[in-house]
C-alpha cells in the first residue's frame, strides 16, 4: 500500500486560494460574488456572475487553511505511486526545463507514463506565453505535448474572467507580456497595456494629471520584463478610481527561472508594487489558488484523489496540490533544496520527494 505522510497537527495558515475570503478582499463592495461561487466551475456554463451586492456574507466565506504534515518521505517505490493515480500534473520551470534547457531524462519519463495510460497535464505560473506559444516551446525541446494539455496562468486569467461573465463592454488593463494579451484576445476581451506601455514615461510637471480609461473593469498583473512607473500609476488609477475594477494576479512567485544560471525576480514583485500602491490584495488565478485545479478536474472529469501534483516549489506547486486534495511529489531539480524542505521553518510537507522526475525510471519496487 502506498505510504504517504500522516497528519500530526493542525495549524491555520493564511494562503492564497480560490477562496471567498480573498474574493472579498479583491472585489470592491459594489461587486460581490454570488453564492454559486462556492461550487466548482461547470464545463457547460459559467457559474460565477457579476452581481451587485449579491448575498454572500463574509463569515460564510472561508479562509484557506492547510495542516502541517509529517516529514515528507523520499520516493522509494515509483511504480506504486504511478499505479495509484490516473493523472500527473507537472509544473514546468524547474521540473521539465530550466530556462530554455531541458532537464535530463524528461522525454523518457513522459513516454513511460503515457505508455502506462496516464494523463499528463502541464501547469505553469509563467504568464509570458499563451498555451499555443508554450506548445511551440515543448516542440522546440523535442517534447510531444498538445495545447490541450497545457495550462498557463495567462490562460487562467482569461478563463477566470469568462467564469464570472466579465462584461465584454469592459476593458482589461494588462501589466504583463504577450501571453496574457493573446489569451484575452482568444477569449474575446478588449485590452490595453502590455509590452506596448513598456516604453512610456511620465513627465512630472506642476499640475500634471494622468488620464486613464474609465471603461477598464479589470487589471491583470503578471510577470513583466517591461515593468515601469507608467504601468504602476495607470494600473493604480484603474483599481482605485474605476468602480468595481478587479485586481487579478496571474501568480505571486517570488522568483523565476529566466535562465538556468540563476534565479530572477518573479511576477510577485510586479504584483507587490500594485498591491502596495492600491492597498488591495489581488485575486490570484495561478498556483496555489485552486482555480486551475477546479477547472482541470471539471474539463477532464478527473477525481482529485486520482491526481499527483509534481513540482519544485513548496509554496505554489505543493500547496496547489494539497489545496486541491491531490497526492504531491516535490522534485529537487528547481527552486527547493533538501535543506529548505527539512528546515524547521518550513510547514509545507509533500507526500514524497525525489531528485528529478526521471527517478520514475529507476525507482521501482525492487528498490524498496
Amino acid at each position: 500500500m502506498l505510504r504517504s505522510s500522516t497528519l500530526t497537527q493542525s495549524v491555520t495558515v493564511t494562503c492564497v486560494r480560490h477562496s471567498h475570503r480573498q474574493w472579498h478582499q479583491s472585489i470592491p463592495a459594489n461587486y460581490r460574488l454570488c453564492d454559486a461561487a462556492r461550487n466548482s466551475l461547470s464545463s457547460n456554463s459559467a457559474i460565477f456572475k457579476w452581481k451587485r451586492k449579491a448575498n454572500c456574507k463574509r463569515n460564510s466565506c472561508g479562509m484557506g487553511t492547510f495542516t502541517t504534515r509529517a516529514s515528507a518521505q523520499p520516493l522509494r517505490n515509483a511504480d506504486e505511486l504511478i499505479d495509484s493515480v490516473e493523472t500527473f500534473i507537472f509544473d514546468c520551470d524547474g521540473v521539465i526545463w530550466k530556462g530554455d534547457k531541458l532537464i535530463g531524462g524528461v522525454p523518457e519519463t513522459l513516454d513511460m507514463l503515457r505508455s502506462k495510460g496516464k494523463r499528463l497535464v502541464f501547469v505553469t505560473n509563467n504568464s509570458t506565453k499563451s498555451r499555443k506559444q508554450y506548445g511551440k516551446k515543448f516542440e522546440t525541446l523535442g517534447l510531444n505535448v498538445s495545447e490541450e494539455e497545457i495550462f498557463a496562468s495567462s490562460f487562467a486569467a482569461a478563463a477566470y474572467l469568462k467564469s464570472i461573465d466579465f462584461p465584454k463592454d469592459k476593458k482589461v488593463y494588462v501589466i504583463g507580456e504577450d501571453g496574457i494579451l493573446k489569451e484575452l484576445e482568444l477569449a474575446g476581451y478588449q485590452y490595453l497595456g502590455g509590452p506596448e506601455d513598456g516604453g512610456k514615461k511620465i513627465e512630472l510637471k506642476p499640475g500634471f494629471l494622468m488620464e486613464h480609461d474609465e471603461d477598464v473593469g479589470a487589471v491583470v498583473v503578471g510577470f513583466d520584463r517591461y515593468f515601469n512607473y507608467y504601468k504602476i500609476q495607470y494600473g493604480t488609477l484603474c483599481i482605485r478610481e474605476n468602480p468595481g475594477c478587479l485586481f487579478i494576479a496571474t501568480n505571486r512567485d517570488a522568483v523565476t527561472h529566466l535562465t538556468d544560471a540563476q534565479e530572477w525576480a518573479g511576477g510577485g514583485s510586479m504584483v507587490g508594487a500594485i498591491s502596495g500602491s492600491t492597498q488591495r490584495e489581488p485575486l490570484v488565478v495561478g498556483k496555489p489558488s485552486t482555480f486551475m485545479m477546479d477547472y482541470l478536474a471539471n474539463k477532464f472529469g478527473i477525481s482529485k484523489s486520482q491526481i499527483c501534483m509534481v513540482g519544485d516549489r513548496l509554496d505554489t506547486d505543493i500547496l496547489f496540490g494539497q489545496n486541491g486534495g491531490c497526492k504531491t511529489l516535490l522534485v529537487l531539480s528547481g527552486v527547493t533544496t533538501l535543506a529548505m524542505l527539512q528546515s524547521s521553518n518550513n510547514a509545507i510537507q509533500p507526500d514524497f520527494y525525489t531528485n528529478k522526475i526521471s527517478d520514475f525510471l529507476s525507482l521501482n519496487a525492487a528498490a524498496v
